[in-house]
């Protein structure tokens, strides 16, 4: 169902009057995103599918009451903002809500394609590739793939229309850039999300849309945040917590210092974000240029984020993109 949530005064930011569609909406980095754009002023275009992707999975999925929280602390922040529940694989209703959404809020100018489902909590998620079952390969590859790609796909027509440029930010991983063993379905999707970003960049470029993609390490969420995962990361423990990810943590991080250094996040499941690569990115002063970077985190023990860009040259007027 999609549902209008009231809009009230509120002060100027950097993306103050703009309006972003976000996937995977419905709590951790999706939320998290929402209310820190809202926070800067843009209105929300917000889709989960609230619900479980397979019936494999031990990790509880996100709930209509999830999204529901989401709308309230963005509409807390006096902004306007839409939900809907959607599957990311299913392209006409994702295409029916942003057509819908924008037709009531006006305009679109930022999309963050976040929706995802855990590598290790579905199915054989802990296999290696040759043991890994075709349906759980084609769940993964489904959502953290295809979704990125229809998501995009039903959003450019809009910002192509608006004539004001924009910003695309997908959601990799920092499995996009290197492998790790026993998630090779979920590591070869995310490293499919930076070809997305790759193409798409050099394909909309010349009209002023910038597209990134962040390539988060351990964040403190649902999806990371559970028995399975941290079994997976931490096999050497009988029962291993939190504290106990710390160790894999460091080996998450790709060796050395790959161009300047960037901010990181913490990424906690109710809002607070102090900076947010998804923020910084889809940022209007963040202009095009023809440049290639990857920003490493600063620290890891919260959550880090790789920032990967692959942008191309242009000199634009209109809007400052």
């Amino acid at each position: 169902m999609l549902a209008e949530r009231s809009r009230g005064g509120h002060t100027g930011g950097r993306v103050e009057g703009k309006v972003a569609f976000i996937t995977g909406a419905a709590r951790g980095q999706g939320r998290s995103h929402a209310v820190r754009l809202a926070e800067e002023g843009a209105d929300i275009i917000a889709v989960d599918i609230c619900g479980p992707v397979s019936s494999h999975t031990d990790i509880p999925p996100a709930t209509p009451d999830d999204l529901a929280e989401t709308a309230d602390l963005v509409k807390g922040l006096n902004r306007r903002i839409i939900t809907a529940e959607a599957d990311v694989r299913d392209y006409a209703a994702v295409k029916a809500i942003v057509d819908s959404g924008v037709e009531q809020l006006g305009r679109l100018d930022i999309v963050v394609a976040n929706a995802g489902i855990a590598n290790a909590g579905i199915g054989n998620g802990g296999q290696t590739l040759d043991k890994t079952r075709e349906d759980d390969w084609g769940d993964m590859i489904d959502v953290h793939l295809s979704g990125v790609w229809k998501s995009v796909k039903a959003a450019v027509p809009h910002l192509l229309s608006g004539g004001r440029g924009g910003s695309i930010i997908l959601t990799s991983s920092v499995g996009g850039l290197k492998p790790y063993p026993h998630t090779g379905h979920y590591i070869a999707a995310k490293h499919g999300v930076i070809g997305l970003m790759r193409t798409f960049a050099v394909e909309l470029g010349q009209h002023s849309i910038r597209v990134n993609a962040v390539c988060p390490t351990n964040v403190n969420t649902p999806l990371f945040m559970n028995e399975g995962t941290m079994k997976l990361f931490r096999p050497d423990l009988e029962n291993p917590g939190p504290d106990d990810l710390a160790v894999a943590a460091l080996h998450a991080r790709p060796p050395g210092r790959m161009g300047r250094a960037g901010r990181h996040q913490q990424c906690r499941v109710v809002p607070g974000i102090r900076r947010s690569a998804v923020h910084h990115r889809a940022s209007p002063h963040r202009r095009c240029g023809k440049h290639a970077q990857v920003a490493t985190p600063g620290g890891l023990t919260s959550a880090g984020f790789l920032m990967v860009s692959a942008i191309s040259s242009i000199d634009h007027g209109g809007e400052s993109w």
